[in-house]
């Protein structure tokens, strides 16, 4: 029988600033929360908002789901009061235009990023995060951004945002869960995945529409606000269409990798 428990995320309230990750147009940050735990804050007022917070929930529970590791994704409560002695101005209004409920993973102290040159992956894994990044259309697994950490002699993935790029526009949505993902062919870990028939049968199987619907539930209505959508309810359903219809349709985005697996020299 299927599990149809309702997942659920912790929610932490920010207590501390630590520093920046000047890294892509996000700003992140290292924060420290309540719990005493330090945390990588994705803030609801960068540049692409609530769409990068949500592709985070769908791909980092998705990822969960599939055994694949994951920092622990927490709802991150942002104070009014919060950022008002931050003396460099940029991060002062980002702070302000964040006030409320954001985004944050476990920060991993001591982790190093992923370089292919130094470690290789076993081409299960590799083939399991391939699948999983055609799935989401996740651009950001290439070579010069890999966005895997080693921690403790694991693979950890980390930063979805960019991920189920189709919901900055809408436009197609429903042609665009039917079609290979072309960028497959910069994935860093292409060369290695030597099991993607394999896998693909696997994940099918786990991903059911149940499974989704429990991670879509997990998105804060707050942040389904789209107008081209009667309700948050209904964007929920988009998301859920898209998923389960890429998930039908999955031979398309596998046979893509493949093809692009054997055109590597």
């Amino acid at each position: 029988m299927e599990n149809n428990q309702a997942l659920q995320l912790r929610t932490v309230n920010v207590t501390r600033y630590v520093t920046p990750l000047r890294e892509g147009g996000s700003m992140p940050a290292i924060a420290e929360a309540d719990d005493g735990f330090l945390y990588v804050l994705k803030f609801r007022g960068a540049g692409q908002g609530h769409k990068a917070l949500i592709s985070e929930i769908i791909g980092g529970e998705i990822a969960r789901k599939l055994g694949l590791r994951v920092p622990e994704l927490v709802f991150a409560r942002l104070d009014e009061a919060f950022g008002r002695t931050e003396p460099d101005e940029e991060i002062q209004d980002l702070l302000k235009a964040s006030v409320g409920l954001n985004l944050a993973l476990h920060y991993l102290s001591g982790a190093i990023t992923y370089d292919p040159m130094v470690t290789q992956v076993d081409p299960l894994l590799a083939s399991q995060i391939v699948w999983l990044d055609c799935l989401l259309t996740n651009m950001d697994r290439t070579a010069r951004n890999t966005n895997m950490l080693l921690w403790h002699k694991e693979l950890w993935l980390i930063d979805h945002g960019a991920s189920l790029y189709f919901h900055h526009s809408w436009q197609n949505w429903e042609e665009q869960a039917k079609r290979p993902f072309v960028l497959v062919k910069d994935h860093v870990l292409l060369p290695q995945a030597e099991n993607l028939a394999e896998v693909n049968q696997i994940f099918r199987s786990i991903l059911t529409p149940v499974v989704i619907n429990n991670i879509l539930n997990l998105i804060p209505d707050e942040w389904l606000n789209e107008d081209i959508f009667i309700s948050s309810g209904a964007q929920r359903e988009a998301y859920a269409l898209f998923l389960n219809t890429r998930i039908a349709h999955s031979a398309v985005f596998v046979k893509e990798a493949q093809n692009a697996k054997e055109a590597l020299v």
